[in-house]
Parts: structure tokens; sequence; C-alpha cells
């Protein structure tokens, strides 16, 4: 099996009914806000060609999920990721992680801070009591670190390649739901009783004709990021299951790319990359808004 891509962030009318949302939480005022966590998903990060970065210098450039979320409920969305950001990484500046801190080196974030995620989540909760509701968005890359590690195995096959990241992926993803949990009691730590969503991830092919094996290993992982939420208050937005739904339609063969879901990719031609395009973002927003509604959090 392979884990390549699980995530790393065209248009196409989404025939998905997910009912209306309505403007809860809304104000007159629109001094509410929603505070979003995670990796490059949620950063609504795309790969630009851009030999000398200036498309990165502005991080307003990057516009996904969280943008869609403040207009539809009328919050103020605070955008706190990092591309790249796993689960360790966002508990301690000295975890792996898969390019957040060599990112922020060089551009900015949408939010400005100094020190680990965490430490920005949960003082931005201590000193706002007008969040009502944070997203969270993490895991996919502590699988992806598990990939290049057993790539980089000196003269291994691509057999071997595999059977290290088969053998890998348990330990992995038990981690990741030791550090999800971790993170959702320190988040609830600070006081903050409203809705806590996490989104899972989307098999990048669900035919798994060009990526054998990622959409189980996808579900595997997602099994990982949802165990610790019930202990927490917090619910699923399961956005492996609507992008699999439009997926499914036969004019797409359950190839994710076809659906215009994902960023074509820049440097392959008729390839995607593994980050949202913007009718991608928009589906996980509704996701997210149906998951509040599901559990008569909105």
């Amino acid at each position: 099996m392979k884990l390549s891509r699980v995530l790393s962030t065209a248009s196409l009318v989404i025939a998905v009914c997910l009912g209306g949302t309505a403007a809860a939480w809304d104000s007159e005022e629109h001094y509410d806000k929603a505070l979003v966590l995670g990796d490059s998903v949620a950063f609504g990060y795309i790969a630009a060609v851009d030999s000398v970065g200036y498309f990165y210098t502005r991080p307003e450039n990057f516009i996904g999920f969280a943008n869609d979320l403040g207009e539809r409920f009328r919050l103020e969305a605070v955008n706190a990721s990092c591309p790249g950001a796993t689960t360790g990484s966002f508990l301690s500046s000295t975890a792996p992680d898969n390019g957040c801190k060599g990112y922020r080196e060089l551009y900015p974030l949408h939010a400005d801070y100094r020190g680990t995620q965490l430490e920005f989540a949960a003082r931005y909760l201590r000193r706002h009591p007008e969040v009502r509701l944070v997203t969270l968005t993490l895991g996919a890359n502590d699988g992806l670190l598990l990939e290049i590690a057993c790539a980089e195995i000196p003269n291994s096959t691509p057999a071997q390649v595999e059977a290290c990241i088969e053998a890998g992926a348990p330990a992995v993803f038990a981690k990741v739901a030791e550090n999800i949990g971790t993170i959702l009691a320190d988040l609830r730590a600070t006081g903050y009783g409203g809705a806590i969503v996490l989104t899972n991830y989307y098999s990048t092919d669900y035919s798994d004709s060009t990526q054998p094996g990622i959409t189980e290993l996808t579900a595997a992982l997602n099994t990982a990021i949802a165990a610790p939420a019930q202990a927490y208050g917090a619910v699923v937005a399961d956005v492996f299951t609507v992008f699999q739904t439009v997926a499914s339609d036969p004019a797409f063969g359950g190839q994710t790319c076809k659906t215009g879901l994902l960023n074509p990719d820049v440097y392959t031609p008729n390839a995607c990359n593994e980050h949202p395009a913007l009718a991608g973002h928009r589906l996980i927003a509704r996701t997210i808004a149906h998951a509040l509604q599901a559990a008569d959090l909105h």
C-alpha cells in the first residue's frame, strides 16, 4: 500500500445536498470568531509556479474553507494553520514536521505568532471568549513523514518501501490519535466550551488506480483522527465520505482529480496536486456546517 499524498492544499458544480445553513452565532456587529487550526489544507495552500517566491509573501493569496466558514456563519475566521504541520509539531517546536518550520522562516502565515500553534491557540482562546468555533485539520503530514523515511532507505525497491510504510503505519496512526487527544484536552483546558470540529481527509484517488492502497490508508488515518473526539466533545466533519460521493459519479470513476475538487499540478500535465481547489474548500466548509447541524451545535 502507498501512503503517498494523503494530502501534504477548476470549478465544479457539486450535486451533493447537505442542506442549508443558517447564520448561527450571528451578531449585529460580527464580533464572534472562528479559530482555524491545522496544516496546508486548513491554510488553503496551493503550489504556484513562482521561482522567486513572491506569491507566497502574501498570505491572502491562499483562500480556503476558513474564508467560506467566515462568510457562512458571519464569523471572523482567525487562521493559525501552517503548511506541513504535524500533530507533533503542533504541540512542540522540536518535533519533526513536513515543512512548517521552513515555511515560517521564509513566508508569513495568516496569523502572526511565535512558538507553537498550540501555544497560540491556547492564548487566543483565553483572551477571546467570543470564539464560537474551532476547527482542527491535522494528521496527514505524520503519514507523509513515514513515507519519506521509507523512501529514503538506501537501495530499497518499491516493494520494500511499500512494506516499510505498511509496517510503520499502525504506530504512526496510534501517535496521531494520542497527539490529537492531547491537543483537544489542552484546548478544553483553556476554558473553551464551544464547538470543536475535526476535519478528516479525502482520498486523492478512491479508485486506487493511480495510488494503490491510498484509500485504505486514508481511512485508517481518519479512524485515528476521530478516536479521541467524543471524549472532548468534538465532532468529525466527514470530508472523506463527501468527496467519495462526488468521485463515485461514473464520469469520474473514483478519481478525485477528475472531479475538479483538487488543484491541478503545475508541473505535471493531466495530474492534480493533493490540495483542494476552491470547489473542494467550499465542499469542506459545507461538510463542517453539516457536522455542526447534525450535532445540534449550530
